[in-house]
């Protein structure tokens, strides 16, 4: 049996990679909804924090969807 260390070191620093790629988005996400429950208090519409909230969780459901999609194909 052969390990090719080089594969699994490219795996694992993309996997790193792409692991802190979607938390950050996700993080972004909510306090994108923290923003407008914020805005929301006081008085205005908090479209802005409503509109980056839903644009980074659709990224990150893309994200995951592309992932199962890949292992799945």
């Amino acid at each position: 049996m052969n390990i090719d260390w080089a594969a699994l070191g490219s795996v694992f620093l993309i996997a790193i990679v792409a692991v802190v790629i979607i938390t950050g988005v996700f993080a972004f996400g909510v306090r994108g909804l923290a923003a407008r429950v914020t805005a929301r208090e006081g008085g205005t519409s908090g479209a802005a924090g409503l509109t980056t909230a839903v644009i980074c969780f659709a990224v990150c459901v893309a994200i995951v969807g592309y992932g199962i999609y890949l292992i799945a194909a």
